[in-house]
């Protein structure tokens, strides 16, 4: 952490924390100049509706490293499990920018290179689990394009995130995503790019931008806040009041207060000392004064639509949390939505839809049929130690893991942990039927409307149109149907899904 003492003038975030490295005058200038030229062309691209998130078409971004930067940006996460960042050339839709920041991205995605950090317990992979070195254009990247050059962006995002999927269309993330959009859940953007690596074949890739990022905080929130980001490792428990006991389970990714790490950290400490620690009732009288319980009703409603077993109380800890100055109040945002609908495994591991009232689909919803359908744990499967899995884990009762009506794996299994602030919204009576009514208003608003389904068309039919030589048409249609059985549950549905790939 920033010593407040060796740091006499409040820096913005983005320069305490990225450490910027200066670069020459003359190139600086000439790559900052440049840098301008195309973010002007990005913003005026995007004005007009054909920015980098338009999810109409396939975009295009290929990168270029030194070899040997590479090989030892390998050799050091192998020893260490540390990702360190190396200098890259990034061309994204044409627009090429110098400088830029490229490290890997991910944690168990990554379990294919090797490395300290690899040595986990049992969880689910976030990409298939099949990453290699000799592979690159294959791998999950984090793309930082004002790394190293202060203020260079390509339509209004400075990182891109490109993501690892167990499936080959991502269409799962994609779709999810969208769902979280309509849900009013705070997320991410998400478009589909040609991905390349010095040089190689192209890949079909989905693109996110994220969080971390100044500018994404800046459009999505232009009050004054702080967005935390909650480590893989970590856990939402109170630690008393020392900010340095933190930083292993948030990580303050963006802080527009100019306060320092201490006052930054403020906040998430009083929001977990009393989410831990107050009364029954205290939580239920006072939690309107921390949390934005509406939204957060919706956070925790929409997750279980798209069936995501790895969010807030799942083995990945996956969500960021933004504190409002004005307000005074958190909202969880979500992160990482790529094992959502079982990562197009056919129903999801633990889920494979919305859950209604006690735990029971809403009929002719997404994936209608018995809750207990598809929910085996996977065979051989054994949680790590002191971890015990749910007895109702098999849903043949109508629950689901985690209880309270929560579909879509919450709750810990497979290696997660409870969270306390779902544990506690869940178990007070008022704030679960916030949790049921949303869950019910969303099933309406977002898949019995069929506005997923045609999003879902769209995309399939775009992706058949535009990348199926990276990904053949057959598979495309494939994954569209399983994922429009998710959704719709209805034979007819998935048979149009299927035509609008091949069409």
């Amino acid at each position: 952490m920033t010593n407040p003492a060796h740091d006499p003038a409040p820096l913005p975030r983005r320069a305490r924390t990225r450490r910027l490295r200066s670069t020459a005058a003359g190139a600086g200038a000439l790559a900052l100049a440049a840098s301008l030229t195309a973010c002007t062309a990005s913003a005026e691209a995007g004005e007009n509706g054909d920015g980098f998130f338009d999810t109409s078409t396939v975009h295009s971004i290929s990168v270029e490293y030194d070899e040997a930067d590479y090989q030892e940006m390998l050799d050091t996460f192998a020893e260490t499990g540390d990702k360190d960042w190396i200098e890259a050339t990034v061309t994204i839709d044409g627009e090429e920018y110098d400088d830029v920041g490229l490290r890997l991205k991910g944690n168990s995605s990554l379990r294919g290179l090797g490395g300290e950090n690899t040595d986990t317990a049992p969880q689910p992979d976030e990409g298939d689990g099949t990453v290699s070195a000799d592979d690159p254009a294959g791998l999950p990247w984090l793309i930082r394009l004002d790394k190293y050059v202060d203020g260079q962006e390509h339509d209004g995002r400075a990182d891109y995130v490109v993501r690892g999927n167990n499936s080959e269309t991502s269409l799962n993330e994609a779709v999810a995503l969208k769902v979280l959009e309509l849900s009013d859940v705070q997320a991410e953007q998400a478009s589909y790019a040609r991905f390349s690596v010095n040089g190689s074949d192209e890949q079909l890739r989905l693109v996110l931008d994220l969080p971390d990022d100044d500018l994404w905080n800046e459009d999505n929130y232009p009050d004054e806040g702080i967005t935390y980001k909650a480590d893989s490792a970590g856990d939402w428990t109170y630690r008393g009041t020392d900010a340095a006991d933190y930083v292993d389970a948030f990580e303050a990714e963006y802080d527009s207060t100019g306060g320092t790490d201490d006052e930054a950290y403020a906040p998430l400490i009083e929001f977990l000392d009393f989410v831990n620690n107050s009364t029954d009732e205290e939580f239920a009288e006072q939690l309107g004064d921390y949390l934005d319980v509406d939204a957060f009703a919706r956070y925790l409603a929409a997750q279980d639509l798209v069936a995501n077993q790895d969010d807030i109380d799942g083995p990945g800890n996956n969500a960021y949390l933004h504190y409002d100055v004005a307000t005074g109040l958190m909202t969880v945002v979500a992160w990482d939505q790529n094992l959502s609908y079982g990562g197009l495994g056919g129903g999801g591991s633990f889920g494979g839809g919305p859950m209604g009232e006690a735990g029971a689909r809403p009929e002719g919803g997404p994936g209608d049929a018995e809750a207990g359908e598809g929910m085996e744990p996977p065979e051989g499967m054994e949680p790590p130690d002191g971890v015990e899995l749910p007895e109702n884990l098999d849903g043949a009762d109508g629950t689901t893991q985690g209880g309270a009506g929560r579909g879509g794996g919450m709750g810990g299994g497979m290696g997660g942990g409870d969270n306390a602030l779902v544990t506690r919204f869940l178990a007070d009576d008022d704030f679960a039927a916030a949790y049921e009514s949303a869950t019910q208003e969303l099933t309406a608003s977002v898949y019995e409307s069929g506005d997923t389904q045609e999003y879902l068309d769209d995309l399939a039919a775009m992706l058949t149109d535009e990348a199926s030589d990276l990904v053949d048409a057959d598979t495309i249609a494939s994954e569209a149907e399983d994922l429009s059985a998710q959704l719709t549950g209805s034979e007819d549905q998935q048979t149009d899904s299927a035509s609008a790939a091949t069409e």
